[in-house]
């Protein structure tokens, strides 16, 4: 979860689970990293932008489009650069939005952290 402000950034899933949905940068672990550096890594693959200061937001069981698996969310606050579509086969754009006026629908694991960050729930069964 990137936030500058009361926004933060979004963009149109294109392809895989949760086509149509508006997610956040994300991705899986490559051996050997850390999940902060895993999650800073898909950031600036995804829109370009190089994140400090990564906090974890929650831990997510999710069961959704088909899929099982644990979802491992992160906040940052403190970034730089502006975002870009890196990936133009799997997003469709990216956008800030306020967090009281979000697009629909969200990507599940999205709904979830957004969840644990308004609740301060760190694990979503």
């Amino acid at each position: 979860m990137l936030r500058r402000g009361s926004d933060m950034l979004l963009g149109k899933r294109l392809r895989s689970h949760g086509a149509g949905s508006y997610g956040w940068c994300g991705g899986h672990v490559e051996f050997g990293e850390t999940l902060e550096e895993a999650a800073a890594r898909e950031v600036a693959e995804e829109s370009g932008l190089k994140v400090h200061g990564l906090r974890l937001l929650c831990v997510s069981n999710v069961r959704e489009y088909g899929r099982h698996y644990i979802d491992i969310e992160f906040i940052a606050e403190d970034f730089e650069g502006t975002p870009a579509v890196r990936e133009p086969d799997r997003l469709e754009s990216w956008d800030w939005y306020r967090l009281d006026a979000l697009p629909s629908p969200l990507f599940l694991p999205v709904r979830l952290a957004l969840d644990s960050y308004r609740t301060g729930q760190m694990y979503n069964p």
